[in-house]
C-alpha cells in the first residue's frame, strides 16, 4: 500500500476531483460551435436509447411498482453511460460547468453559450431518435401504450412538482457526472453511474433531456398530449435541472474544495 494513498482506493479523492471537473469545464467551453452541437446530437440520441429501453422494460408492469422501476432505472443507465464514456455533451451534466464559471475559468458567456448550443442539440438528437423509433413499429403495441402512458403522466405535473423534480433529478445526475471523476477505469466510471440514475428514475424525478425524447415517443405513440403542456414541462423541469445542478452540487462543492 502506497504511502501516497493510505486508504488504498483507487480512486481521485474529492479535491482532486473538483479541480478535474473544473478542467473539464473550461475545455468544454473551448470546443468549437460544429464540436458542441455533434456532440450535443449524440448526448441527445444517447439518452433517448435510455429512455426507449425505460419504456420496453416497463412495458406490461405495474409504472408504481418499485422493484420494477428500479430495474427500469438500471436499464436508463445506459443513456449517462453512452454519454460519460463514450463521449458527448449533455446539458444536464454540464451545469457542473458552473464551478468554472465562478472561478473565472470561462466567462459567463461561454457558460451560456455552451447551455444553449447543447440543450438544443440535445432536443433535435432526443426527438431525431423518436421519429426513428416511430418507423420501427415497436411503438404500436405494448411498448407505445407504455410511451403514451408515461407522456400523460408527465403532462400532469404541476409547475412547482416539475420544478422540484427537475432540481432533485439533476442533483443526482450531476452527483453520478461528479462520481465518475472519481473512477480511474471504465468499469468503474459505469458503477457510478449506475445508483444515482437508478435512484432518480426509481424516485420518478424529471430530466428535461429524457422529457425530450419520452414526450416525442409517447406523442408517436398516440398520447394525446397538448404543445403547450410538452413546453411548460420541459421549460419547469429545466429550470429544476439548472438549480440542482448548478446551485445545488456545483456551487457547494466549489464553496467545499475550490474557494
Amino acid at each position: 500500500m502506497s504511502t501516497d494513498n493510505p486508504t488504498g482506493l483507487d480512486a481521485y479523492k474529492p479535491a482532486e476531483i473538483a479541480r478535474l471537473v473544473e478542467t473539464a469545464g473550461v475545455a468544454k467551453a473551448r470546443l468549437t460551435l460544429s464540436q458542441t452541437l455533434t456532440l450535443a446530437l449524440l448526448a441527445g440520441v444517447f439518452i433517448g436509447f435510455g429512455g426507449a429501453a425505460y419504456t420496453m422494460v416497463m412495458s406490461g408492469v405495474d409504472p408504481t411498482f418499485g422493484p420494477a422501476r428500479f430495474l427500469g432505472g438500471v436499464v436508463f443507465c445506459l443513456g449517462l453511460i453512452l454519454v460519460v464514456v463514450g463521449g458527448a455533451e449533455l446539458f444536464t451534466g454540464n451545469a457542473l460547468m458552473t464551478m468554472a464559471a465562478v472561478d473565472r475559468k470561462i466567462p459567463l458567456a461561454a457558460l451560456l453559450r455552451n447551455w444553449t448550443i447543447v440543450y438544443i442539440g440535445n432536443l433535435i438528437g432526443a426527438v431525431g431518435l423518436a421519429l426513428a423509433f416511430g418507423l420501427t413499429g415497436l411503438l404500436e403495441g405494448a411498448m407505445g401504450d407504455t410511451a403514451s402512458a408515461i407522456a400523460r403522466a408527465k403532462a400532469t405535473l404541476s409547475p412547482s412538482e416539475a420544478f422540484m423534480r427537475g432540481a432533485l433529478c439533476n442533483a443526482l445526475v450531476c452527483l453520478a457526472v461528479w462520481l465518475t471523476f472519481a473512477a480511474r477505469t471504465v468499469a468503474g466510471k459505469i458503477l457510478a453511474i449506475l445508483w444515482p440514475i437508478a435512484g432518480f428514475v426509481l424516485l420518478g424525478l424529471e430530466h428535461s433531456v429524457a422529457n425530450m425524447y419520452l414526450f416525442p415517443q409517447g406523442l408517436i405513440a398516440g398520447a394525446e398530449v397538448p404543445l403547450t403542456a410538452v413546453i411548460d414541462n420541459l421549460f419547469w423541469v429545466t429550470l429544476g435541472n439548472i438549480l440542482g445542478g448548478a446551485g445545488g452540487v456545483a456551487l457547494s462543492y466549489r464553496f467545499a474544495y475550490l474557494r
